[in-house]
C-alpha cells in the first residue's frame, strides 16, 4: 500500500468537530494509513461550528474562486486548508457562505433538519471533485464516510464518469449508525436530475431518508465498510443482496491492518 493514494471524504473529522464514532474513525483510518506510507488527503465540509482560528484554517486562493452550479444557481466555492498537528496531514475544507456559515451542522436549534441539506450534499460532492481536479491528484481509492458525503459515489459514477483523473479510482463507502429522522428536501432527486443523471440511477433518492441515501452510495461503490457495530437491518439486507465487497465492523485496535488489508485484497485488486 506504500505510495498508493487514498482520498478520505468525511462529513465529520476530529479534531475539528466533536468526537463521534464517525469523526474519530474517519480520522484514525486516514492517520494510520498515512503512517504506513500511504499518500492521503482528507476533505470535509467547513461547518460554521469549526473554530478557524484555533485550528489555523486558511483559504487557498489558487483553489478557490470557481462557481458550482447547484439546481441552476451559481454558488461560489471556497477552499480552506489546515494541517493536523504532528501528523503532517492536510485537511481540505469545502466552504460556501450560503451553505456552511451557520453555527450548526445538520439541523437548527429545534433539531429540524435544514431544508437545504440536499443542496449542501450536492455542493460538497462537486466541491470535492473540482478541488481534486485542480490539485491534479489522481486517487487510487476514494473512501467516503457519513451521509453528508454520500452523494459523492453517484456523482463520480455519473456526472464525472468521463473525467480521466478518476478513471482508475475505486470507491469505498463506510456505513455508520448515525442517521437522521425523517427525510431531506423532497426535491433532492429533481436537483440531481438537473445534472443530467438519469432516472434509473436516482430511484432511491425519490424518498430521501437516511437509509435510501446510503443505498445510493452502496450502489455506486466498489466496496463498503461497516463503520458501526450495528447498522440498520434494511441496509444489512441491501448489502447482503448485492455483490459489493464488504469489510465487517472492526474494533479500534484492529483498524490499521484490517483496513489496509481490505484495500489491498478486495479493492485494489479490482483494477488488475
Amino acid at each position: 500500500m506504500k505510495d498508493k493514494r487514498i482520498l478520505y471524504v468525511s462529513s465529520e473529522v476530529t479534531p475539528y468537530l466533536p468526537e463521534t464514532e464517525l469523526a474519530s474513525t474517519s480520522f484514525n483510518v486516514a492517520k494510520q494509513a498515512h503512517s504506513k506510507g500511504v499518500q492521503t488527503r482528507i476533505f470535509m465540509p467547513r461547518f460554521g461550528v469549526i473554530n478557524e482560528r484555533r485550528h489555523q484554517l486558511h483559504e487557498v486562493i489558487r483553489l478557490s474562486g470557481m462557481n458550482l452550479i447547484i439546481n441552476d444557481m451559481d454558488m461560489p466555492l471556497i477552499i480552506k486548508v489546515a494541517s493536523i498537528p504532528k501528523e503532517r496531514m492536510q485537511v481540505y475544507f469545502i466552504d460556501n457562505d450560503e451553505y456552511f456559515k451557520r453555527k450548526a451542522m445538520y439541523s437548527d436549534e429545534d433539531e429540524q433538519l435544514f431544508n437545504d441539506n440536499d443542496e449542501r450534499m450536492i455542493f460538497f460532492a462537486k466541491g470535492v471533485v473540482e478541488t481534486v481536479k485542480k490539485l491534479n491528484w489522481a486517487p487510487d481509492i476514494i473512501h467516503v464516510h457519513g451521509w453528508m458525503a454520500s452523494l459523492l459515489p453517484l456523482y463520480l459514477r455519473e456526472f464525472y464518469k468521463e473525467e480521466p483523473l478518476f478513471s482508475q479510482s475505486k470507491i469505498v463507502t463506510s456505513l455508520y449508525n448515525n442517521g437522521f429522522e425523517g427525510e431531506l428536501n423532497n426535491e433532492l432527486a429533481n436537483k440531481v436530475r438537473f445534472d443530467k443523471i438519469g432516472n434509473g440511477k436516482i430511484s432511491n433518492l425519490e424518498t430521501p431518508n437516511h437509509t435510501n441515501i446510503l443505498k445510493s452510495a452502496i450502489e455506486n461503490s466498489d466496496a463498503v465498510v461497516k463503520g458501526s457495530e450495528i447498522i440498520p437491518d434494511e441496509i444489512e439486507e441491501f448489502i447482503a443482496n448485492s455483490d459489493t465487497k464488504v469489510l465487517e465492523f472492526q474494533q479500534e485496535e484492529n483498524l490499521t491492518e484490517a483496513y489496509l488489508e481490505f484495500y489491498r485484497e478486495n479493492v485494489l485488486e479490482l483494477s488488475e
